[in-house]
């Protein structure tokens, strides 16, 4: 057991009980039109900020979610590109039950989590832990896939960028990181802006598009290989399914406002629920939109230049307008890895209340922020960058799976739900939820296969082993219970002979302040320094015992010699040595330490408290005291 004890300041973190009420006063005094604010609203989302801090993975999809379906479309020539529309409508269709399914899974969880929280409630414990997993792969994937795909826009309108698109991309996952560490509102408030642009230029370039009976520039794609085949004369089952699970990558990001109820300002549910309908209402919009001019100007796919590009091209002709529209998709693919910040912390959190993950993710900061899984979400996002060099297309394959398992698993979820409450309506919400998981788990299975061997396997080995990683955790957390004896009445206090052992090194006033704190803890108090043999440190010795002599704090010092120079194993072996004489005696380390006034001044301490806290840690089973003396000015 160790403990960390600072003397001087107030407990950091240290709230007075919440009472329920504001200024203590009873429920019957306060007029009930006018409920008690929420003492943290600042660091809460409106609508709006939900809309640009939840939604801009599902937004940034309309950049690659058409072009992934034109591209399958195009292996069968120019008939295979006139299904565009047909599969687009099916994807919104979707969308659609997706939204409506996620508008009642706000309602009904209000605590967020999402598919998790659901399917702990009413598909059992494993199940829960499939749904955590996905969609723990799914963020992770498009913080990723966000960064690359924005990058590769920067680096298509300026190539002699593209040799530096690793460390670019790490530099773009480094500032959203630390936006995100400063709170989500502040994060929200940052991207209200670019995600205003994007809509509006998508919208623009639809709206102007639908006036056109002819493209107004073919600038960016003339002199590029065109991608579409010219021999096919038929159009297949199978090929449309492999169109519809590309494009279901558009759909990644619905969940995420379920996710993160708890972010919003009172009242939470209805504030989410609008937010959740305005997102399906504009992605809904500017994908079938998108899919209408792709038929419009019988536009064909070709290397190096996006699709979005060819249709604002089309639209609104080569000029600053186009440029606008470049720029903000890039922006916005840049910043979608928000989306994960927004919503994976959240779900980490109540993984970490329940046991499922190591409780420091479910601390928040003074801004409202899960700093531990920011900054965990950073790091693994950081490693598959580094892992896929920048690129985009290595990560693309792996993306729509784990959203997919969770949407079904929320889906069922919610049926056993409507039919336990049996609430008015019950009948009608089940079957939309029984429809959505049915839709979700034929789209589950179909890109799976489609995408198993550019990829999808690796998702197939790294759900189960998330799911079995947090079991390992949740039964490591259950033996240190059984240890600690949580949820049992413990044995009366009872008082026994303490001896507290304070290692020294020299004189100085942290040596003062630990003798202090250790008299005041002890019956009984011992010093102890470790001790060379080489001339120079028996001189050091000698000199130290001299002055402790002249000190005379009333405290003996004892010296521990040791052939080799180490100064945790003495302390340890005297330790146990103490323990075996004294068995009904409660031995106490108490080891001072500088607590340096700067953050960089950690770098100067050479860690000798830590050395002794280890060793003696390690061997016995002495209390540890780490005693922390902060520098002033």
């Amino acid at each position: 057991m160790s403990m960390v004890w600072k003397p001087t300041g107030r407990a950091a973190g240290h709230r007075p009980p919440d009472t329920g009420a504001p200024g203590h006063s009873s429920p019957l005094s306060a007029p009930p039109s006018a409920p008690a604010p929420e003492p943290d609203a600042r660091h809460r989302l409106t609508s709006v900020q939900g809309l640009a801090a939840l939604s801009l993975d599902a937004m940034a999809s309309v950049a690659y979610g058409p072009e992934s379906v034109v591209l399958v479309l195009a292996a069968a020539g120019a008939y295979g590109l006139g299904c565009t529309l047909p599969v687009t409508l099916g994807i919104a269709a979707l969308l659609a039950v997706l939204v409506a399914s996620y508008r009642q899974v706000i309602a009904a969880f209000p605590n967020g989590g999402g598919s998790y929280a659901v399917a702990k409630a009413h598909l059992g414990r494993r199940t829960a832990l499939v749904a955590a997993a996905s969609l723990i792969l799914d963020y992770v994937l498009n913080v990723a896939v966000s960064v690359t795909a924005g990058i590769a826009a920067l680096t298509s309108a300026f190539p002699a960028l593209y040799g530096q698109r690793l460390w670019l991309c790490l530099a773009v996952l480094a500032l959203v990181t630390g936006v995100n560490l400063r709170g989500i509102v502040d994060t929200a408030k940052v991207f209200i802006l670019p995600t205003a642009v994007f809509v509006g230029s998508i919208l623009a370039v639809v709206a102007v598009g639908l006036f056109r009976d002819a493209p107004a520039s073919t600038l960016s794609a003339d002199g590029h290989a065109s991608v579409l085949s010219g021999n096919v004369t038929s159009v297949g089952a199978l090929l449309l399914l492999k169109a519809f699970a590309a494009g279901c990558s558009a759909l990644t990001g619905v969940e995420a406002v379920a996710n993160a109820v708890p972010s919003f300002r009172a009242p939470a549910v209805k504030r989410a629920q609008r937010t959740e309908v305005a997102l399906g209402a504009l992605l809904g919009v500017m994908l079938i939109g998108l899919s209408v001019l792709i038929g419009r100007f019988h536009l064909q796919p070709v290397e190096g230049v996006t699709v979005l590009a060819q249709l604002a091209d089309a639209s609104l002709g080569h000029n600053w307008a186009f440029y606008v529209v470049q720029f903000a998709t890039m922006v916005l693919l840049a910043l979608a890895a928000n989306t994960s910040f927004g919503g994976l912390p959240v779900l980490m959190s109540l993984l970490a209340r329940d046991n499922y993950l190591p409780h420091v993710f479910g601390l928040k900061a003074d801004r409202q922020v899960h700093r531990h899984g920011v900054l965990a979400l950073a790091a693994v996002a950081a490693v598959l960058l580094v892992l896929s060099g920048g690129d985009v297309n290595t990560l693309v394959p792996l993306f729509a799976i784990g959203v997919f398992v969770g949407f079904t698993i929320c889906q069922v979820g919610m049926v056993r739900h409507w039919r336990q409450e049996r609430s008015a309506g019950w009948h009608g919400k089940a079957v939309l939820n029984g429809f959505g998981a049915l839709l979700t788990g034929v789209s589950a299975v179909i890109v799976t296969a489609t995408k198993f061997t550019e990829g999808a396997w690796l998702i197939v080995i790294a759900l189960p082993a998330l799911v079995l990683g947090f079991g390992a955790v949740h039964r490591a957390y259950g033996r240190i219970a059984d240890r600690l004896h949580l949820g049992r009445i413990p044995e009366p206090p009872h008082r026994d002979r303490s001896l507290v052992v304070v290692p020294v090194s020299h004189l100085s006033k942290l040596t003062c302040e630990a003798l202090n704190a250790a008299v005041s803890l002890g019956d009984e108090v011992v010093a102890v320094t470790v001790t060379y043999a080489a001339p120079e440190d028996r001189r050091a010795a000698e000199s130290l015992r001299r002055d402790w002599e002249l000190w005379n704090p009333g405290v003996d010092l004892l010296e521990l010699p040791s052939a080799s120079r180490t100064v945790g194993r003495p302390v340890a072996a005297y330790v146990r040595e103490l323990r075996d004489r004294h068995p009904h005696t409660r031995v106490t380390v108490l080891i001072p330490e500088v607590e340096p006034a700067h953050l960089w001044q950690r770098l100067l301490q050479n860690q000798r408290g830590a050395v002794v806290a280890h060793a003696v840690r390690r061997t016995t089973d002495a209390t540890i005291c780490r005693l922390r003396i902060r520098l002033s000015g």
